[in-house]
């Protein structure tokens, strides 16, 4: 059972990264690198705390979390634990698939990229889906982060799938934290 999903995995990966065009290879480059999304960092930031002052405060600190909380997970538990290459290290496939990038770290059993990007989606979704509706938008954008990572070749779908995963459970605990807290120190206050 294992060997047959661990065979599909491969499949859609070679599939996936195979339908590739050239003018696309930037822009997933430039979807897959962490300092592109720096200054949309600083500006999310910037309005939370401006449109929700204190609250705003305990928002960034619950995306930290779950950000934090999901990089854990995927990189110092499952990727040791695992020991799966990624599919850019796997002397077989190399001349199959189509490599966008230099490979990077050996293991790729869950994507970081995926958990970070799930997490912060989905702690803005639970706590603003109601004032500002918007951020369910930012699936797209951790869809199409996600999707570089098979894109360039540096993981497999399960991979992405599973790190999503991860990062949504985290995004899910480190709210369920976050509206405890915050519910009681407000109540407090008052």
């Amino acid at each position: 059972m294992i060997d047959a999903l661990l065979r599909f995995d491969t499949d859609l990966f070679l599939f996936l990264n195979r339908h590739y065009a050239g003018w696309l290879d930037p822009v997933m480059v430039w979807f897959t690198e962490r300092n592109t999304w720096i200054p949309f960092y600083l500006l999310l930031a910037g309005w939370l705390i401006r449109q929700f002052r204190t609250q705003g405060g305990w928002m960034l600190l619950t995306i930290a979390a779950a950000v934090a909380l999901g990089d854990q997970i995927t990189s110092s538990v499952l990727k040791p634990l695992t020991l799966r290459l990624r599919p850019c290290h796997v002397e077989a496939l190399q001349p199959l698939i189509h490599p966008v990038l230099p490979c990077g770290g050996q293991y790729g059993f869950a994507s970081s990229h995926a958990a970070n990007t799930f997490a912060m989606a989905t702690v803005l979704t639970l706590l603003l889906r109601h004032r500002s509706p918007w951020v369910a938008y930012l699936y797209v954008w951790a869809i199409l982060v996600s999707y570089s990572r098979i894109y360039v070749g540096a993981h497999y779908p399960l991979d992405v799938l599973a790190g999503a995963g991860i990062g949504t459970l985290a995004a899910f605990g480190s709210v369920w934290v976050y509206t405890r807290f915050y519910t009681t120190t407000k109540a407090k206050s008052n």
